[in-house]
């Protein structure tokens, strides 16, 4: 199986070596990552924003944007550039599933690699396969802790995978392919033209 990843967004420029190579990292490298995180958290609901701010600060995340909407978090992607989404399912005018696709659009959306957490109140299992089908990194269900957002945003700081396209998905390498030494991902140049080495 052939595949083509990419890596565009600054996190992924940011810890493109460890694709290739793992590294194990210190908790102080890795609270400094997280720290210089910036992270868009997309959800109607006010009460939640605020709940799920507070829990990032308190894990120690420095930078946390803000939108309302499906529609409102493209435009702040645009304007803020974030390292990660989080995303509630359930939005008004453009819902999580809707505005996953419209960001997997490389041709279309101009951040399509950027690492997107699924943060709902919907723990179906068909939600589950359609988020990550969709292009999800990671999937969390509400009420959410602490140390589940810090184990999903260590999962995308440590152990990035490389974004692929396989047929009409695009979006992060599944698990099972990212560490398998036969179907190694071919990488293609970062689009804005920076070395990798």
């Amino acid at each position: 199986m052939w595949l083509n990843a990419r890596v565009g967004s600054a996190l992924g420029r940011r810890f493109w070596g460890r694709l290739r190579m793992p590294i194990a990292l210190s908790k102080n490298e890795l609270e400094g990552m997280i720290q210089d995180l910036s992270i868009l958290l997309v959800d109607n609901n006010q009460y939640m924003r605020k709940i799920v701010r507070n829990l990032l600060i308190n894990i120690g995340v420095r930078k946390v944007y803000e939108a309302s909407d499906g529609i409102a978090g493209l435009d702040a992607i645009r304007i803020v550039t974030p390292d990660v989404v989080i995303i509630d399912w359930e939005l008004p005018l453009l819902n999580g599933a809707e505005f996953v696709r419209i960001v997997r659009s490389p041709g279309v959306f101009p951040f399509s690699d950027i690492p997107i957490i699924m943060l709902s109140s919907h723990g179906e299992r068909w939600r589950v396969v359609e988020a990550v089908r969709i292009g999800v990194n990671e999937y969390l269900r509400k009420p959410v802790s602490a140390q589940a957002l810090l184990d999903r945003l260590t999962a995308i700081v440590a152990k990035p995978r490389p974004v692929v396209q396989l047929g009409d998905y695009y979006g992060p390498a599944p698990r099972k392919l990212v560490g398998d030494p036969v179907t190694e991902p071919s990488v293609a140049p970062a689009p804005d033209g920076t070395s990798l080495n």
